[in-house]
C-alpha cells in the first residue's frame, strides 16, 4: 500500500518553479531519501505535502486519503523534525511531551535511547528534568537535533520525515541513529530528506531533486550507474571512493 502518494506536483514562487512535476510513492513501511543540493526543492515538497505550503497543481494523499489543509487527523499520524531544531524554555521532559503530553517517563527514556541522546541527557544535572534554555541555547547543535527527534517518536508516528534533521551529527552517530529508528518500530515509514548522501544511501529507494526536476530514482548502487547529479553529491563527499570509481 502506497502510505504516501504524490502526483505531478507544480510549485511556483513568483513565477519561478519551484517543483515540477514532482511525483513519489512510498509504501508502509518503507525507508525512502529525498536527496539534492540546497535550493533543489526538497524542502518544498515536504511542505507541500504537509499542507503549509499551498501548490499550483497535482494531487497529495497520505494513508489512502486526500491531503488537505484541514487534515488535522492525518497529521497526528506524522512525526516531522524540521531542519531547524525548535526548542522552548523548560525541562527536557517538558520539551518532550510536546509530542505526546501524557507520555511516561519510560517512553521518553525509549525515544531519547533511540535519537542517541540517552547519553547526554544522562549526564546534564537533574536528567529529564534538567533545564533547556529557550531555543535550545545551552545546547549544542546536535543535542539540539537528537532531542527534537527524539520529541518526534514520542509521538509513536506511522510516518517520521526527517529533513536535514542530522547536519549536525557525525556520520557514525547518524549511522547509529537510522539503525535505532528501524529498530524502534519495523512498521514506521521514514522518509529522509538530506543533502548529506551518507544519511541516506542505505535507503529502499531515494529520490534526486535538482532545481525542482526530479533527475533520477532508484537504489544507491542503481543512482551511482545512471544518476550525474548523485554521482556528483556522492564523490564530492566521499572523493576517495571516487578515486577507486
Amino acid at each position: 500500500m502506497n502510505i504516501v502518494a504524490v502526483d505531478n506536483l507544480v510549485k511556483r514562487y513568483n513565477e519561478v518553479l519551484a517543483l515540477d512535476h514532482f511525483s513519489l510513492h512510498i509504501e508502509s513501511g518503507e525507508v525512502f531519501g529525498l536527496l539534492g543540493p540546497n535550493g533543489s526543492g526538497k524542502t518544498t515538497a515536504i511542505n507541500c505535502i504537509l499542507q503549509l505550503l499551498t501548490y499550483d497543481k497535482g494531487t497529495i494523499e497520505l494513508f489512502g486519503q486526500t491531503m488537505r489543509p484541514s487534515s488535522y487527523d492525518l497529521k497526528r499520524r506524522i512525526g516531522i523534525v524540521p531542519q531547524k531544531a525548535v526548542l522552548f524554555a523548560g525541562t527536557i521532559a517538558e520539551n518532550l511531551r510536546w509530542g505526546k503530553e501524557d507520555a511516561t517517563d519510560a517512553e521518553l527514556q525509549i525515544a531519547l535511547e533511540t535519537s542517541q541522546a540517552a547519553e547526554f541527557v544522562s549526564t546534564r544535572e537533574g536528567g529529564l528534568n534538567a533545564e533547556v534554555a529557550q531555543g535550545g541555547k545551552n545546547l549544542s547543535g546536535g543535542q539540539r537535533q537528537r532531542l527534537t527527534i527524539a520529541r518526534a517518536l514520542v509521538r509513536d508516528p506511522e510516518i517520521l520525515i526527517l529533513d536535514d534533521s542530522a547536519s549536525a551529527l557525525d556520520y557514525a552517530t547518524d549511522a547509529r541513529l537510522r539503525k535505532a529508528i528501524r529498530a524502534h518500530d519495523a512498521n514506521v515509514t521514514v522518509f529522509l530528506v538530506s543533502q548529506r548522501a551518507a544519511s541516506i544511501r542505505y535507503a529502499d529507494q531515494i529520490l534526486v531533486l535538482d532545481d525542482g526536476a526530479l533527475v533520477g530514482q532508484g537504489t544507491h548502487a542503481e543512482l551511482l550507474e545512471s544518476c550525474p547529479v548523485y554521482q556528483e553529491i556522492y564523490y564530492s563527499q566521499f572523493p576517495k571512493e571516487a578515486q577507486n570509481a
